[in-house]
């Protein structure tokens, strides 16, 4: 996750860190916090490329770019 959103085009600039939480090997479920720099006062920042659809989208992006 490391590698993804700090060489993202769009979140790049903005990551900070990523780490696990919960790992569970019997469901193959994993919980990841993601942390980000929010600059101040960015008009629609918060609305928009930290909305949780958007920063999922870049993940699966990267997915789908490997394949």
């Amino acid at each position: 996750l490391t590698d993804v959103y700090s060489s993202s085009p769009a979140l790049g600039r903005y990551f900070r860190s990523a780490q696990v939480v919960y790992f569970s090997n019997e469901s193959s479920t994993v919980f990841y916090q993601l942390e980000f720099s929010v600059p101040p006062s960015a008009e629609g920042f918060m609305e928009n490329l930290m909305n949780p659809d958007f920063i999922r989208n870049v993940l699966r992006q990267n997915i789908y770019d490997e394949e």
